[in-house]
């Protein structure tokens, strides 16, 4: 259970970021969260995604403190979604360049153990909710890519905390060319991750004010 978790967490945790930025000019992809090979993640799309989570923290949650609670704990949501549904799809090209498959069967499998060792579907599922951001409905889909990945690590002959598992990612996301919404950050392929945007022009800005001020 702990490897599944680490690899869970691997894919999934949250990264730390500045507050969300306003919508920069020169966009060169409208309407697009991201662009991921010939494939867009749409404003549309990452914003049903984050409600889907919000959905799942307030069903699991009824008290309106504790609710307000999870959402401060979650609040860089929108980036720390998109960065997933970025990496899911680097994994997947990774997974597929290596001539990988994960059937139906052995998500099943994979469920069916979690389940039996969180003490049930509702278990699991809320585990996977609060530690990994995961809404019950794409907790089959998540658990695909956990086995997409340790597939991926035990064909490189590594883990997925190995640099070997991480070139591999880095060799997808340069191919699929990963272009975020400026936004949302940069997507940095030698990282395989999301990073803040440099934004030098707010640092002219606050030293025009200083120098104004003085």
């Amino acid at each position: 259970m702990h490897r599944r978790r680490r690899t869970a967490l691997l894919l999934s945790a949250a990264i730390v970021a500045a507050p969300l930025l306003a919508a920069c000019g020169n966009d060169a992809h409208p309407g697009a969260a991201a662009v991921v090979g010939d494939q867009r993640i749409t404003v549309a799309q990452l914003e049903s995604r984050v409600n889907e989570v919000r959905t799942a923290q307030r069903a699991a949650v009824t008290d309106d403190a504790q609710y307000a609670q999870a959402v401060a704990q979650t609040g860089s949501l929108a980036r720390d979604t998109l960065h997933g549904m970025v990496l899911d799809k680097v994994l997947h090209r990774a997974a597929e360049d290596a001539g990988i498959s994960v059937s139906r069967r052995e998500v099943q499998e994979m469920r069916a153990g979690l389940e039996q060792q969180a003490g049930g579907a509702k278990g699991l599922e809320t585990a996977w909710l609060q530690q990994y951001g995961i809404p019950p409905q794409r907790l089959d889909e998540n658990l695909r890519l956990q086995l997409e990945a340790q597939k991926l690590a035990t064909a490189l002959g590594t883990n997925t905390s190995q640099p070997a598992f991480w070139n591999a990612l880095s060799k997808a996301s340069k191919a699929l060319d990963v272009d975020l919404n400026p936004r949302y950050g940069n997507w940095d392929a030698q990282k395989v991750a999301r990073v803040d945007a440099k934004t030098p022009w707010v640092r002219e800005i606050s030293a025009a004010g200083t120098q104004q001020t003085t």
